[in-house]
């Protein structure tokens, strides 16, 4: 099966898009409109890639000076592989300015972890769960490491900064939503959930309760009947925020003076597994 007929399934970052803005979901989602890169977005695709070649290696070689020289040849074959990022950058001055934000996200990281100690039981995990009478959950997990005892930790990189104690929700619910996955996939409740940003260095450190599961399971439920609420009716309606001024689709916003696309009816179906309503 392609990817374009997968099933209907809901994933930590469509979750958070619902959550920032319903007609953001709807273009990303049903609408499938293609997107502009970003420096940002594509800065952090490249250290991850960095981070998951790096433990290809044998332990005694992972090292800062490993990592730092495979950052320029993996930008180089994203390159190719995508012709398009070259725009990213308006001059050869700005592309080097760039890899070196790069090159300091990879330092940051070894003053975090010691790669050379560490053996990943998986990197760029694909999870899939079917909740009973609830949505098709996916995701890709950074790393999963399991200690001798069993013991489970998952461990997700965030090229930002860390977020202040008073947010920080979206990153501990995407955390949670891969605790759930884990633990009803490996029959056992990972015993601690990490984030590292390695922008500044900081940390944010979870141990997830049968509680806190019960609780992001019922959120989970409760955001896909509202998604297909809004899919029903055929209104995915927009929600102003700070978010909006790195929106790439003010053009297609009612919010924002802008025309979206006539919603298609078969698209909301293929996309979403119901149909609006008449």
């Amino acid at each position: 099966m392609s990817a374009a007929r997968r099933a209907p399934a809901l994933s930590p970052s469509r979750a958070g898009d619902f959550r920032q803005c319903p007609h953001l979901y709807r273009l990303r989602v049903v609408d499938k409109i293609p997107e502009p890169p970003s420096a940002a977005a594509t800065l952090g695709t490249l250290v991850h890639a960095v981070l998951e070649d790096l433990y290809d290696q044998p332990a005694r070689e992972r090292s800062e000076q490993a990592a730092l020289a495979m950052l320029e040849p993996r930008w180089r074959l994203m390159l190719k592989r995508t012709p398009a990022l070259g725009d990213l950058h308006a001059s050869p001055a700005d592309e080097s300015a760039w890899l070196d934000d790069g090159r300091q996200r990879l330092r940051t990281y070894f003053t975090m972890e010691n790669p050379q100690r560490l053996e990943p039981d998986a990197r760029e995990e694909f999870v899939e769960l079917q909740l009973p009478d609830g949505p098709l959950l996916r995701g890709f997990i950074d790393r999963v490491d399991v200690a001798p005892d069993g013991s489970i930790r998952i461990i997700d990189y965030k090229t930002g900064k860390t977020p202040l104690p008073q947010y920080g929700a979206k990153e501990k619910f995407q955390m949670k939503f891969y605790a759930l996955l884990v633990e009803r996939l490996r029959g056992r409740r990972p015993a601690l959930l990490q984030l590292l940003f390695l922008k500044d260095g900081g940390t944010l450190v979870l141990r997830p309760t049968s509680g806190d599961l019960d609780l992001v399971e019922h959120e989970i439920r409760e955001l896909w009947d509202e998604i297909l609420g809004a899919a029903k009716a055929g209104v995915f309606r927009p929600q102003k925020s700070k978010l909006c001024g790195w929106c790439s689709f003010q053009s297609l916003c009612p919010a924002f003076g802008g025309t979206p696309p006539e919603l298609d009816p078969d698209a909301v179906e293929v996309a979403l597994g119901v149909r609006p309503q008449a």
